[in-house]
């Protein structure tokens, strides 16, 4: 009996842990950052948000609940199944992806929320420039800042980037 309870200790820790190697552990952003996050965006309903890095999915319902269509991608499947169940209410307004978010090209987006680990922010800042060349985008980020990069406004921890389509010449 202990040794399957140890397994599944060690089998959780594993699940959790291992996301620090793609982009930060699962940290439940706060409701003042959320709030924040969600005002500097400033999105109108029917917008898209993507999260990257979804963990419960506070920040989809939060933005469903503007009237926000909101995609969340996760890497880890426990929070996945968490937080399908906790916005199914939303179902036609959120899209959960399991998955690794640097593997995909993302959809169309107004907004980007994010919460990862300092060491992550440049490859974030041109995997934005990668997907949005043509296209307006914001960007939110809790805690950490993208260097070499003007912040547009910060409220409570939370930083916001514009990123406007590259000029062709």
């Amino acid at each position: 009996m202990l040794l399957y309870i140890f397994l599944v200790l060690v089998w959780l820790v594993l699940l959790f842990g291992f996301v620090v190697f793609f982009g930060a552990p699962y940290l439940p952003t706060l409701g003042k950052q959320k709030l924040a996050a969600l005002e500097l965006l400033d999105l109108e309903p029917g917008q898209t948000l993507i999260e990257l890095g979804s963990g419960d999915g506070r920040v989809l319902l939060a933005a469903a609940e503007k009237g926000l269509k909101a995609i969340g991608y996760e890497l880890n499947p426990l929070l996945v199944l968490y937080s399908r169940l906790r916005t199914w209410r939303y179902r036609k307004y959120i899209k959960i992806i399991w998955g690794n978010f640097w593997w995909f090209v993302w959809p169309r987006a107004d907004g980007i929320y994010v919460f990862l680990l300092d060491r992550y922010m440049k490859k974030l800042d041109k995997k934005i420039i990668q997907n949005y060349p043509e296209q307006k985008v914001k960007l939110v980020s809790f805690a950490f800042k993208i260097p070499d990069k003007k912040i547009q406004e910060e409220k409570d921890g939370v930083y916001l980037y514009n990123y406007l389509p590259s000029k062709k010449t």
